[in-house]
């Protein structure tokens, strides 16, 4: 990811005063490590301000308000731990290294955190452990003509649907997901998206962490991260295998 317009901030330096192309790259990062910023606009309204001073108690001791050469310089060692990535994912052995190698990086470092995120991709992509299209047994034809948000259905190791979602991860990581969805079948954007997704709750608004963390563990409870209460009982109990 190329961080050409944040170098040029040699001093620290309000917010207020970068640019609008500045800001969005801010927002970008921010987006991409798992501080939700909202829109990545360019503004900088109450949620990138957020965001900003979150990350900056979390990383980097300092004024909210301000952002300087030692925290651009954080903000980009935290971007490149997750993306780009390129991961060799091609078997199930490489694939479950990688996602929780994925994981760690994304904060979801428990064991059960990991456990729970490897028995979904066992689940959604039915033991496959490869990317798969929602149907994936019917063809394309069967899904224009039957799912009513196509040709934004379901891809990935867990599905992302609905064109908002596409616009989403298509803003966060500058990719013509919005053009061509099927960019989302290519297992290193998969990848980001399934652990995102986990980690800000991008896909139901729930977070795998308000079901699995240090203090509690509702394996159970966590398949409304996906997808509700489907096949929720199956996905905890294969989750005590990746233990």
């Amino acid at each position: 990811m190329s961080f050409e317009n944040l170098d040029s901030i040699t001093s620290p330096t309000p917010l207020y005063a970068l640019d609008n192309a500045q800001i969005k790259s801010i927002q970008r990062c921010l987006s991409i490590i798992g501080y939700p910023v909202g829109d990545i606009d360019g503004m900088i309204g109450p949620k990138t301000k957020t965001a900003w001073a979150n990350f900056k108690k979390d990383v980097i001791e300092g004024n909210p308000d301000l952002i300087g050469p030692i925290s651009v310089h954080s903000l980009q060692e935290k971007v490149n731990a997750v993306w780009p990535i390129k991961y060799e994912l091609d078997d199930k052995d490489s694939t479950i290294n990688a996602i929780k190698m994925m994981c760690n990086a994304m904060g979801l470092s428990l064991n059960s955190q990991m456990a729970y995120v490897l028995a979904t991709v066992e689940w959604e992509t039915a033991k496959t452990f490869k990317p798969v299209r929602e149907a994936f047994w019917l063809d394309e034809s069967w899904c224009k003509k039957n799912l009513k948000y196509y040709p934004y259905y379901g891809r990935g190791y867990v599905q992302l649907t609905w064109k908002n979602n596409y616009e989403m991860y298509a803003k966060i990581l500058d990719l013509n997901l919005s053009e061509n969805p099927d960019l989302a079948l290519e297992p290193n954007t998969s990848l980001f998206i399934l652990v995102h997704g986990f980690k800000v709750g991008a896909f139901t608004g729930f977070k795998l962490t308000e079901y699995i963390n240090h203090n509690h563990v509702d394996f159970i409870g966590a398949r409304h991260c996906i997808n509700g209460t489907d096949h929720q009982h199956d996905i905890a109990n294969l989750t005590h295998k990746y233990l």
